[in-house]
């Protein structure tokens, strides 16, 4: 597996896509640090297009991946090599690259603005962490999705729909809820409802580090009643970790139950 990651790695390095994508943070990071001079506000925009950007990206560069490599993994599926790891390590590959793209790309123009002696360093740190999570997430959804469906295009736009469902629509059905329901208690829905999409929980727990929770009326209170505890935030990764351990598993299901 790790030759394949090794691999999946330097050959998505070397994409001009990967490039763009490191380039396109690096300009944004210092566009929007030469615009504000408060660093909070930097980090709230970024927030707000690494929330849906992220998604997004992981989705297309991890369905793409793997129909754009799909005869290269029918030979490997020719050797003596257990078909999990081939796919695992196409699938880490994908996310490791793309992760770096985003650290490297955020992270360049932060230091050298000066946020290491800043006190916004640990909400610059939860926001890469947050970026981290929902790359691997979607990537892992992307493949899945790809292992399911032999058809490019069927492949495509599933994994399309599916971002859009997480990314959009699920927020305005949730929204939707919360007036239609408002003469009931909805704490534990709302909790529940935002802990269902990983999307929602990154952006509730960075808007809690960045204290703004106020913002979000009765619903913010409840957030910060769980989500700003310890236990809450640690819940709230757990719950994170198990987005990303989901369709992993569903990727090794597949890959052994699938018919080449």
């Amino acid at each position: 597996m790790f030759k394949i990651l090794k691999y999946s790695i330097f050959d998505l390095l070397r994409s001009r896509w990967s490039f763009i994508y490191l380039v396109f943070y690096l300009l944004l990071g210092s566009v929007l640090l030469l615009l504000n001079s408060n660093l909070s506000n930097a980090i709230i925009t970024l927030l707000n297009v690494v929330t849906v950007l992220v998604p997004l990206i992981g989705t297309i560069f991890g369905i793409m991946y793997y129909y754009d490599s799909k005869e290269f993994t029918e030979l490997l599926l020719a050797q003596p090599i257990k078909r999990s790891n081939i796919f695992l390590g196409q699938y880490f590959g994908v996310a490791i690259s793309l992760s770096l793209s985003l650290i490297i790309g955020l992270g360049i123009p932060f230091l050298f603005y000066g946020l290491v002696i800043s006190e916004k360093v640990f909400e610059f740190i939860s926001l890469i962490i947050v970026g981290t999570f929902l790359t691997f997430i979607f990537t892992a959804i992307s493949f899945f999705i790809a292992l399911s469906f032999d058809n490019k295009i069927k492949g495509f736009s599933v994994a399309i729909l599916m971002w859009l469902l997480l990314a959009v629509i699920y927020d305005g059905i949730f929204l939707i809820s919360l007036v239609y329901f408002e003469q009931y208690p909805l704490d534990v829905f709302s909790l529940t409802a935002v802990m269902l999409n990983p999307i929602d929980l990154g952006r509730t727990l960075m808007l809690l580090k960045l204290d703004i929770s106020a913002l979000l009326g009765y619903t913010g209170a409840i957030f910060k009643k769980f989500f700003g505890t310890n236990l809450g935030s640690t819940i709230s990764f757990i719950v994170l970790i198990i987005w990303s351990l989901i369709p992993i598993l569903g990727i090794v299901w597949k890959s052994n139950k699938k018919d080449f």
